[in-house]
């Protein structure tokens, strides 16, 4: 068995790959670099074969999203690391090296590097920043990111920590597990699959850590936008999903609180004139409730194997009432005793 795979899933992300697989290459010795590609109409595939014929590429056959496309190419890939790599992540020189030592200890099932902003290299990035959190009433938050808003990286965040979370950006993780627990949830497509499970994983009772000796720089929004009302519709139907399967409590009270802050959410969208994010958010309640059942099962499941939750991660407070009404703009002003 191989030790690492790097595996960055592609979907008509040429020029991605043009200018930032020569990054992965030089500076991760000799791990196993694949790109997945599922099933690009631009010319990936006949770019990849000429410029770069020692990568190894697997082709889905469809473009399920994010989940399914990894999953299905993680199903032809025997390593005992799997490093899930986003194709518009350029990476640093010794980025791998720490990332691996953390795996050292067996009961961390995966961790992430320092994510910054491509664009803006003294600035954290949107998606994982220096590690993912959640509040209780589940909403995601990062040291250095508190819902869109990013903060500049001082060094403020330099020490590894543990967190409940890491991003699919860039996420090293056992093999094992992943498959253990079934993968990422396909029917999420993508956004918030990796919160999932991460939960789930935890459920069993291991860890996740944030390793800022490693840094990747991201550009973020490659695929969708960070403002589409596509990825609105996707965050508020996906944590609805998240939630249902994943709740340790009453889950009906808290489902019904959730969909109120919904609420509140898509009524701010319709009188700030983003009509379209209102009705992304109306549609994934509707899709939502389309799949409750079926949500409803899996939490069935879930219970069925949980071991020890780690709980390590979790906020006891509100990052809404934190970030609105407190006005607090930065992870390291938050309250740190609300934090299991």
């Amino acid at each position: 068995m191989n030790q690492i795979a790097i595996v960055i899933l592609n979907w008509n992300g040429k020029h991605f790959l043009k200018d930032f697989l020569p990054s992965v290459i030089k500076h991760s010795g000799d791990a196993r670099i694949i790109v997945a590609d599922n099933a690009s109409t631009d010319d990936s595939i006949s770019f990849l074969r000429q410029e770069f014929p020692n990568i190894e590429i697997i082709q889905n056959d469809n473009n399920g999203g994010f989940a399914k496309g990894y999953n299905d190419a993680l199903k032809k890939v025997d390593s005992k690391f799997y490093l899930l790599l986003n194709s518009d992540v350029e990476v640093s020189e010794n980025w791998l090296e720490p990332l691996l030592k953390t795996m050292e200890d067996d009961k961390i099932a995966g961790c992430q590097p320092k994510v910054l902003a491509f664009g803006d290299k003294s600035k954290f990035e949107h998606a994982g920043a220096a590690g993912g959190y959640l509040d209780h009433n589940y909403y995601p938050f990062c040291r250095g990111r508190i819902f869109n808003e990013t903060e500049k990286d001082t060094q403020q965040y330099d020490g590894e920590a543990e967190v409940f979370w890491t991003s699919g950006a860039c996420m090293l993780i056992r093999s094992e597990l992943y498959h253990q627990v079934g993968g990422f949830d396909e029917l999420f497509f993508a956004h918030m699959e990796e919160i999932d499970l991460c939960w789930r994983i935890k459920k069993l009772g291991f860890a996740f850590k944030i390793i800022p000796s490693s840094e990747v720089y991201h550009v973020g929004g490659g695929t969708l936008n960070y403002f589409s009302p596509k990825k609105t519709y996707l965050n508020f139907r996906n944590s609805l999903y998240m939630i249902t399967k994943n709740h340790a409590g009453w889950l009906f009270p808290k489902l019904f609180y959730r969909m109120l802050l919904d609420g509140i959410a898509a009524m701010m969208f319709l009188f700030s004139g983003k009509p379209s994010h209102f009705w992304a958010v109306f549609k994934a309640h509707i899709d939502f409730y389309k799949h409750i059942k079926n949500m409803l099962k899996k939490r069935k499941e879930l219970k069925k194997i949980q071991a020890e939750f780690n709980r390590t991660g979790l906020y006891k407070g509100s990052i809404l009432w934190a970030k609105y009404f407190k006005r607090i703009h930065s992870f390291s002003n938050l309250n740190m005793r609300l934090f299991d």
